[in-house]
């Protein structure tokens, strides 16, 4: 339960009090000051609270953002203040600030007061202002044409009311569901009837945990459609895709319509995407087979290269995380220039969206092709389109890095570090190599990264099956991964060291079950790199919440991408191809369990344990 704590002098025919029991709040009345610092040593430390003054005029929306927003400790409207339980010590220093200058009987002390033109001295405003004094981060949310005040007298309230009843707050309140930013598909086919499903959910009291939990059961039936190979299975599994994608997007609107957020569901919301994703190429590749086409190499080269492109998304992000959060002077290049210039000519936005294949788009794009064609062009133009956007976006990047002057910082290198997913033998290795590494030029760790994933492949792809050269590459890999972290990764391009380290280990398991030419081995290897890959999104939706990389057992337990390769290089040196099969089986067996034990643990534990709640509002994935 939260508690609002009423003050100033109360206005007959006035809502605030209903309004602010209609957002689940226990509303308490103050005489002035005194009587409002009272109230709120009684309210448990454990409770969000609320001071506002009764004068208020404004939205029902604007109180809605300004009080109930779960992801900010502090938050303050014009005439509202709240603090969840963290944030209360701060609020309370602030209450007991103005009550010791002494406030008047209804809260206001005009001596100090510096109110706008028609507002009225407003004690909650007062406290936001000792909040700010005290250096203390106060959430202030856009309110854009929402009306929140606290009139000075009969005329200005008047005008006040004339102001709320020319807006619909319902209609801001739908429009603002939608996400800023977003693909071309998502933005003019889904969105505007979307955010409608999610005004109906929010109505009913379905969260957005239920919706993420349905888009996931939807795909996967989606999955299973297309599994039966047959042409109305492909014609169904496209429709369910597309209906699983529009209860995608509006999990996301009702959460921000409800203003629902959470550490757990930022994590669902995200690893489910992935999961149905991937879950609906392993449908497409069953299918095929049914139809006697083998199409689990590109089944899995699509996910691999999916994969590539996300970890290359994320580690530029943490590598320019810092920068960004100090302006866009730290990070002004002329690329970066001439990327603001586009953006000001409204169409070349579209077509740059349209270009990155989001997921709006490229999910269109499969379920289209799904319904109308074969699996197999389904993967060559998937195959084709991801390659292409991973090109460019990939290369804008490289230049932006190239010509930014911001330096990285620690926290962006150790980011990068995890990122990275080294195992104890690159960690040992490393530790011999530091002094060599801080030698070598600056481009070092992407180029050894580079060369030592092109070794371990290309030996794996250009010798036959069960061959000794795999697993001397596999050892280079080691030393040349090693060597590549030897050093903090701060240089202009190391962002590019995780993906590249992904891209070798995906890419070696790929080719070695395709060398093995047995039946089962390439959807065995596909389930081997869909339990790493769920580890390596773990990693990066655990940094991005604020709660650091996995644990060090784990990554030492699943051995770092390199001791993964290297393993499964001897294995291909050591067993049969049917052996090598089994062991690719029960390897990702092993992984899929520890890690998502773990994983789970881990992100019900943190919601449970009132972890910060997050949304993510970043690229369209």
């Amino acid at each position: 339960m939260s508690t609002a704590i009423l003050t100033g002098q109360p206005v007959p025919g006035s809502s605030i009090e209903s309004e602010l029991r209609s957002l689940g709040f226990d509303v308490r009345l103050a005489s002035g000051a005194a009587d409002t610092e009272t109230l709120l040593a009684r309210v448990p430390g454990g409770e969000r609270v609320a001071v506002v003054d009764a004068r208020f005029v404004g939205h029902l929306h604007a109180l809605r953002l300004g009080l109930t927003d779960p992801r900010f400790p502090l938050a303050a409207i014009p005439g509202a203040v709240t603090a969840q339980p963290e944030a209360r010590q701060a609020l309370t220093r602030a209450m007991a600030r103005e009550n010791s200058a002494g406030g008047g009987a209804d809260g206001s002390c005009p001596a100090r007061a510096e109110p706008g033109v028609g507002e009225a001295d407003s004690l909650a405003d007062r406290m936001t202002a000792a909040l700010d004094a005290d250096g203390a981060d106060v959430h202030r949310p856009e309110l854009g044409s929402l009306v929140a005040a606290v009139p000075a007298d009969p005329q200005a309230r008047n005008e006040a009311r004339q102001a709320v009843a020319g807006v619909d707050d319902e209609a801001v309140r739908l429009k603002s569901a939608v996400k800023a930013r977003d693909g071309f598909v998502t933005t003019f086919f889904i969105s505007p009837y979307s955010r409608y499903i999610a005004r109906w959910c929010a109505r009913r009291g379905l969260t957005p945990n239920q919706v993420t939990t349905a888009s996931l059961i939807t795909a996967l039936i989606a999955a299973g459609c297309a599994a039966t190979g047959t042409r109305g299975g492909f014609v169904a599994a496209g429709v369910l895709l597309i209906a699983s994608f529009v209860l995608d997007c509006t999990d996301g609107q009702l959460a921000r319509y409800s203003l629902q957020y959470s550490t757990l569901g930022a994590w669902l919301d995200a690893t489910f995407d992935r999961a149905k994703e991937y879950a609906y190429y392993a449908g497409l590749a069953l299918g095929a087979a049914r139809g006697g086409d083998d199409v689990w190499a590109l089944a899995l080269g699509a996910m691999v290269l999916q994969t590539c492109r996300h970890v290359v998304d994320f580690s530029f992000n943490e590598a320019n995380h810092d920068a960004a959060a100090l302006g866009k002077s730290s990070l002004a290049s002329p690329t970066a220039a001439l990327s603001d210039r586009l953006d000001s000519v409204g169409w070349t936005v579209w077509v740059r969206r349209m270009i990155v294949l989001p997921i709006g788009e490229r999910w269109a794009m499969i379920a289209v092709l799904t319904a109308v064609t074969t699996p197999r062009i389904t993967f060559y133009a998937l195959l084709i389109g991801c390659a292409f956007s991973a090109t460019y976006t990939t290369a804008g990047r490289v230049l932006r890095s190239l010509t930014r002057k911001a330096a990285r910082t620690d926290r962006a290198a150790k980011a990068l570090a995890d990122l990275a997913d080294f195992g104890p033998l690159a960690e040992a290795a490393a530790k011999g190599l530091g002094r060599t590494a801080r030698r070598l030029p600056g481009f070092t760790a992407p180029a050894v990264a580079l060369l030592g994933g092109l070794a371990v492949a290309l030996t794996a792809a250009l010798t036959g099956f069960g061959g000794p050269w795999a697993a001397v590459a596999a050892i280079v890999y080691v030393l040349t991964s090693a060597l590549a972290v030897a050093r903090p990764l701060k240089g202009a391009l190391d962002w590019l060291v995780p993906p590249l380290l992904r891209a070798a280990e995906y890419g070696t398991v790929l080719v070695l079950a395709a060398k093995a030419d047995v039946n089962g081995a390439l959807p065995a290897a596909f389930g081997l790199v869909a339990a790493v890959a769920y580890h390596h999104y773990d990693t990066v939706y655990r940094i991005r919440g604020g709660a650091g990389a996995p644990p060090q057992w784990l990554v030492r337990t699943i051995g770092g991408h390199e001791g993964r390769t290297l393993v499964i290089t001897v294995l291909a040196v050591l067993l049969t191809a049917t052996q090598f099969k089994l062991a690719l089986t029960v390897l990702a067996v092993a992984v899929a369990l520890v890690v998502l034990v773990e994983s789970i643990r881990f992100w019900v534990a943190a919601h449970k344990g009132g972890a910060p709640a997050v949304h993510d509002e970043g690229e369209p994935a």
